[in-house]
């Protein structure tokens, strides 16, 4: 497995592969020690082609997670809402797949979302900590400001997403 830094602090990119035989295949995901962190619960995420969830975080029991993709394909983007860093308010996007075998951990401090782009989408999230719905916060995923091109203009969105907020009407 290889480790690709990014220009945002503790971003890391994970670069696997399958080992394929008649049976099926066979990844390594992750590994905590290149982290130096717990993942101490884990969801699965399954999206239709063009469903966008996003972009999300936890304002009070913040999640580092590292993100995988099991089945298809999406787009990855991330925001450093950081106060203090150099990168703050700046996003990160990336294609994640089955095909590329790349995973992403993505420390406390950023938020978060998706874009399927295959018509089955199966991501695995592990996280430094546990979901906690009252401390859930939501960034509108074209705000102006952020500037991010999902090379969409009409995803799905649940109807918690449709209402997010600005960037910058949130105090980070």
């Amino acid at each position: 497995m290889k480790i690709k830094k990014t220009k945002f602090k503790n971003l890391l990119v994970f670069q696997s592969k399958n080992f394929n035989d008649k049976r099926g295949l066979f990844r390594e995901l992750g590994l905590e020690k290149y982290i130096k962190k717990r993942l101490i619960f884990t969801v699965v995420s399954k999206s239709k082609k063009n469903v966008l969830r996003g972009l999300h975080m936890q304002k009070n029991y913040q999640q580092g997670k590292y993100i995988s993709v099991v089945k298809g394909k999406i787009l990855d983007v991330v925001v450093d809402c950081r106060k203090k860093s150099k990168t703050f308010g700046k996003h990160f996007k990336i294609i994640l797949s089955e095909k590329n075998c790349k995973s992403i951990y993505i420390p406390t401090g950023f938020i978060h979302g998706f874009l399927g782009l295959d018509k089955e989408n199966i991501i695995i999230y592990s996280c430094t900590n546990y979901r906690d719905k009252n401390s859930e916060i939501g960034v509108k995923w074209n705000d102006k400001d952020l500037k991010i091109n999902w090379n969409i203009k009409s995803p799905i969105l649940s109807k918690k997403d449709s209402k997010n907020l600005n960037f910058k009407e949130i105090k980070f």
